[in-house]
């Protein structure tokens, strides 16, 4: 299967290497289905090579998975390689079909729906949180740099957290400075709140799934979700 957004792209051969037919899906639940049923209809499906297992053919792979079918991540063709077979999705699709016939694909995708996924997709908004962040309280030390001098002064030498909650104080109404260091303040505030919810959802996950990490010395919760992250769902203990 070539994978895309909103459409899949299906080839099926035999085992003697023969192209059967090929077919384009929604990439929908109703698509995922109805690719099934055209591909049984031509014979017994036994193994499937999906590329991109862990973006566009997530949900096929495990649609795929759930119904008996052992699915192969098979790598999308590099450039040079689609030059000398030509452009086209039909054609990717097949180059997937003969990649897991010739056994150049062999691997198994990672599962991707269980508290490795949790803790992927927690990592991903928690390390956006984190950089944005840092991002506003470099905006908002920068603004106090030129900032008018009663107002800098009233608040030069403050910690991070006093600095903050003094700014979060400020009069929005008083001038464009003020307005922008109360916003900026709130927003550190805000994001400030999320990484903390995040951080004790990731430990929580983490000591539930493989509690034996987080003994390691010098691993915490976001190095030990790394670790897992990158071995998968399914990976071996």
């Amino acid at each position: 299967m070539d994978t895309h957004k909103d459409v899949h792209v299906a080839a099926v051969v035999t085992v003697l290497g023969a192209l059967l037919g090929t077919q384009d899906f929604p990439a929908t639940a109703k698509g995922y289905g109805e690719l099934l049923s055209w591909a049984s209809r031509l014979g017994t499906v036994q193994r499937a090579g999906v590329e991109g297992t862990g973006s566009y053919g997530a949900g096929l792979a495990r649609h795929l998975a759930a119904e008996g079918i052992e699915v192969i991540e098979v790598n999308r063709p590099d450039r040079a390689a689609r030059r000398r077979s030509g452009k086209s999705d039909a054609v990717d699709a097949e180059a997937a079909a003969r990649a897991v016939l010739g056994g150049r694909a062999t691997s198994a995708p990672k599962s991707r729906n269980g508290p490795v996924e949790d803790l992927r997709v927690l990592k991903v908004v928690k390390d956006s949180a984190v950089r944005n962040r840092t991002q506003a309280i470099n905006q908002l030390k920068a603004l106090l740099v030129s900032a008018p001098s009663q107002l800098r002064e009233s608040l030069a030498g403050l910690s991070n957290p006093r600095l903050f909650t003094a700014c979060a104080g400020l009069d929005p109404q008083a001038s464009a400075v003020h307005q922008a260091l109360h916003l900026l303040a709130h927003r550190i505030k805000q994001l400030s709140a999320e990484t903390t919810t995040l951080t004790r959802r990731i430990a929580s996950i983490t000591q539930a799934h493989n509690p034996q990490l987080l003994e390691l010395t010098g691993v915490g919760p976001d190095s030990a979700a790394i670790l897992l992250i990158a071995a998968g769902d399914n990976h071996e203990p």
